[in-house]
């Protein structure tokens, strides 16, 4: 028996579902077959959101494609498990991941110590005897890690050990999203230490990620760079009229993350606004993904951070939020940031460029 759960605007999960798809390879024939028989935003019954992505999930599962059904599963609790359907759907998301991860001795679940109690993440490349540069990888207000881990793998020709978590209120991470969130990263930072060199930490932390990165590593030395995609900085906490223009379903998202009412998620949350001052002293490198035409980020956060930082490579994709379009650019970009901020693989630095150039050209 499942419980009755608030409805989303069902246009707008259909909309803003695409770039979440695109960037897990679901290709735009199978996200469409989904769509076209999804009619509501019921709690998992006939024809509803839930249920039409589940079961695709079950399809792919049954093949024993785990890391795919995984995904579907991921879209089925899109865009956070506000009834008792997601939730089913996002523990089954963990459990074919789990599952799929067996497989490989190089991934491993770890758990973060907070105040809060354990934040559940998973890593990659980790060693007492040679520890290496950690890349921390984080998504945004809808990204579950096990969306972003099988990364893991690709991280020891880099020469990186790796560990994805995710947002506070997201997936297993129980603290809330509020001005304390920040200090997840460094706690991460600690759970690993002297099995990576976390001296050497370089965030991927994508959308509202990003904005925690810049907090914790104006008060954190390990952070060494910084590479987002469609952060938050100020004007988005602050501009009512822009406030005015987020969509409904970005709302409720946060509301549900910072434990209050969407009426009053942007009070609470607005201590998160990074000003001149505070953007002017980060003095490590920040590489940046923006969408000219991003309907839930504000064009002037992007431009604050040209102004502020110090040190900014800003790559800006004419798309809208998280540039679905250009998704494999924005992959490639990202590695290739993160590798010019360590200084090192410079034959793998040069095959990305390369690909990256092809791409642009194509």
């Amino acid at each position: 028996m499942t419980s009755k759960a608030p409805a989303n605007d069902l246009a707008e999960l259909k909309q803003f579902v695409v770039a979440q798809a695109t960037s897990q390879g679901i290709t735009p024939e199978q996200y469409g077959a989904v769509l076209d028989g999804v009619a509501d935003d019921g709690d998992g019954g006939p024809g509803s959101w839930v249920r039409g992505w589940t079961e695709a999930g079950e399809r792919l599962e049954k093949e024993g494609r785990l890391l795919e059904a995984g995904r579907f599963y991921t879209m089925a609790r899109f865009p956070y498990p506000s009834g008792s359907a997601r939730r089913e759907a996002e523990e089954r998301a963990r459990s074919v991941f789990a599952r799929w991860a067996s497989g490989f001795p190089g991934i491993e679940r770890l758990e973060v110590p907070t105040p809060a109690g354990p934040v559940a993440a998973w890593a990659g490349g980790l060693s007492v005897e040679d520890p290496k540069p950690l890349l921390l990888m984080s998504g945004g207000i809808i990204s579950l890690k096990e969306q972003w881990a099988p990364v893991l793998l690709q991280l020891a020709e880099f020469g990186l050990a790796g560990v994805v978590t995710e947002m506070p209120g997201v997936g297993e991470n129980p603290l809330p999203y509020d001005l304390s969130a920040p200090a997840l990263l460094p706690a991460v930072l600690d759970a690993v230490a002297g099995r990576a060199d976390t001296s050497r930490t370089y965030a991927l932390a994508l959308s509202f990620s990003g904005n925690l990165a810049l907090h914790a590593a104006l008060g954190d030395r390990r952070i060494r760079g910084i590479v987002g995609a469609g952060l938050p900085v100020h004007d988005f906490f602050t501009d009512r009229a822009w406030r005015a223009t987020v969509p409904r379903v970005t709302v409720d998202t946060l509301a549900h993350l910072a434990r209050t009412t969407s009426d009053r998620v942007f009070e609470e949350l607005g201590p998160l606004a990074l000003d001149h001052r505070r953007l002017s002293a980060v003095d490590i490198p920040v590489a940046l993904v923006a969408s000219a035409r991003d309907e839930i980020i504000p064009a002037s956060d992007t431009e604050r951070l040209r102004r502020s930082v110090r040190s900014l490579r800003l790559r800006v994709h004419d798309d809208v939020h998280g540039s679905p379009t250009f998704f494999p650019q924005t992959r490639l970009w990202t590695l290739l940031s993160v590798l010019r901020m360590t200084g090192e693989r410079l034959p793998q630095r040069l095959a990305l460029a390369e690909q990256l150039r092809t791409l642009d050209r194509g």
